[in-house]
């Protein structure tokens, strides 16, 4: 284990030696400065675990060479000793980000306390979540090998997502790695499980089923709007549940969540097809059908969810309330500080529906860009740059606004994704679609162990193109690649976020209702 090395600078070093003896017996490396220059060359020159800094110093003041210290060691907490209790001081301290502070004089106990409140405190955090994921390990197995129903899928996706988070906070890099083991083992499962019965489920009545994109409406909006609420749905496009979860302090300043539900998205986990469902209320297969000329078919050109407020106006027509609503599409700053303009007149309508393309333009974006590519390189670093953006973008403006009124807030989205990794071999013809986690199309090739196939797409709610088209789906973390270029694509695909097939990423997807806390 790595030794625990103290900065401590005071001009008086020499009469707090019984101190650092103190240290050094209980296992302490303990380094001394006698002024600010010193601690800076120090700090700059070492690995250090903790900085004791005296406030009044002959020369830079405590207080004043503190921000050059963050500004070298960031992440390394500081504490100030002082001599005076005034208020104005310790204000400016608090101010400066420091982590804790001591009253001359200290006793080696206060000392030795501080120092297991800041490291060690954090590390028996550690070793806790560890302990506690080496006794969930089986449970969350054993709960993969019996899982017989929707519910229990979610259940254990909820687990899988809550130790991801917990695991990433601690220093445990060989536990990620049996994380991630039991993640793979999940969707394995997680895929025999859909294959089994996700046909027979779009053959079932709503009531009989998991819910799916079209009843999204139907058994968690419209009763919000039956009860006589102000409804704002937020609809942000390939956003998964882990990503909700680190979002959530952000919204839980201003808002109190009252439900936080997973439903399934449909196959393909595709915009096109999950989000024109979900406004619909109608799988793909009825939308071309009674809606024609809303429907484009993957080959055909043109933007595939250009209709999705006519969509949304005719399921809102389909009820027996004569329900107003607004619609609107944001794909673009100015889009958003419109919206924040004009969000308050919006709330005339019993309905306000924002969908946000942010995070799908960001996971597009990871796959062309080497930059972006090295920003969002893992999972962690994904949910990170998601969280980050929702933290400065207008949305923020636009909560803080709802946060005033009387409405309930739901945040959804219309399917997740996933990063890929193993590479399987299809063909086709040059219509068959370009989408990497589904193809459909007339003369597909596969071996048939390798994905999902439904041969008869009316069977999955699903219209096609030809007399002859069918559909396959990628299963776990696997991406479909031609044999022309077949080592360019793989390795350009290889490790990117991706969406369209089937996983517990990309289907099981949060569906969240909040109230103002005001």
């Amino acid at each position: 284990m790595k030794k625990i090395r103290i900065l401590w600078t005071d001009d008086e070093i020499d009469i707090l030696r019984p101190h650092i003896i103190f240290l050094e017996e209980k296992g302490y490396e303990v380094i001394t400065a006698t002024n600010a220059e010193d601690a800076l060359s120090i700090t700059e020159e070492q690995e250090v675990s903790i900085i004791f800094l005296d406030e009044n110093m002959p020369g830079k003041t405590g207080l004043e060479v503190l921000p050059e210290l963050k500004k070298l060691a960031p992440q390394v907490p500081i504490v100030m000793i002082t001599k005076s209790e005034e208020e104005n001081i310790m204000e400016d301290a608090i101010g400066a980000q420091i982590d804790d502070y001591l009253i001359k004089p200290v006793n080696p106990n206060q000392i030795f306390l501080t120092i297991k409140k800041l490291i060690d405190h954090k590390k028996l955090i550690s070793d806790k979540t560890l302990a506690g994921y080496q006794s969930g390990f089986g449970e969350i197995s054993g709960l993969i090998n019996m899982a017989s129903s929707p519910d229990d899928w979610v259940e254990i996706y909820k687990s899988l997502v809550y130790w991801d988070l917990e695991l990433e906070k601690s220093d445990s890099s060989g536990m990620e790695e049996v994380l991630k083991m039991q993640k793979a083992d999940a969707n394995q499962g997680f895929s025999r499980f859909i294959k089994r019965n996700y046909e027979d489920w779009i053959g079932r009545q709503e009531e009989d089923r998991p819910v799916l994109s079209p009843d999204l409406f139907k058994k968690w909006v419209f009763p919000l709007l039956n009860n006589g609420d102000k409804v704002v749905l937020m609809l942000i496009d390939n956003f998964r549940y882990d990503q909700w979860k680190v979002v959530f302090p952000l919204f839980n300043e201003y808002f109190k969540m009252e439900t936080e539900n997973i439903f399934y998205s449909i196959l393909p986990t595709a915009t096109q097809y999950a989000r024109n469902s979900i406004f619909s209320g109608k799988m793909p297969v009825e939308i071309q059908r009674h809606y024609p000329k809303y429907w484009l078919f993957d080959e055909e050109q043109g933007g595939k969810n250009q209709f999705e407020a006519e969509l949304l106006g005719d399921q809102l027509k389909r009820e027996p309330e004569d329900y107003s609503f607004h619609y609107e599409k944001i794909s673009s700053a100015e889009a958003g500080s419109r919206v924040t303009d004009q969000i308050s007149n919006f709330l005339n309508n019993d309905l306000t529906v924002l969908v946000y393309n942010f995070v799908d333009m960001l996971s597009h974006a990871r796959t062309e860009s080497e930059m972006v590519k090295e920003l969002a390189g893992d999972e962690s670093a994904y949910r990170s740059i998601t969280q980050s953006w929702f933290r400065h973008s207008s949305i923020m403006d636009v909560l803080k606004i709802l946060a005033q009124k009387d409405v309930k807030l739901i945040i959804t989205t219309d399917h997740g994704t996933i990063r890929v990794k193993h590479p399987v071999r299809v063909i086709g013809d040059r219509n068959t679609s370009t989408n990497l986690r589904y193809k459909t199309g007339r003369s597909l090739d596969y071996n048939p162990k390798e994905v999902y196939s439904i041969q008869q797409p009316e069977n999955a709610g699903l219209p096609k193109s030809n007399v002859s088209s069918s559909f396959i789906f990628a299963l776990n973390d696997d991406y479909l690649v031609y044999p022309k270029n077949y080592n360019h694509f793989v390795r350009y695909y290889k490790n990117t976020f991706q969406h369209g097939g089937v996983s517990m990423q990309e289907m099981l997807i949060p569906f969240i209702v909040l109230s103002s806390r005001s």
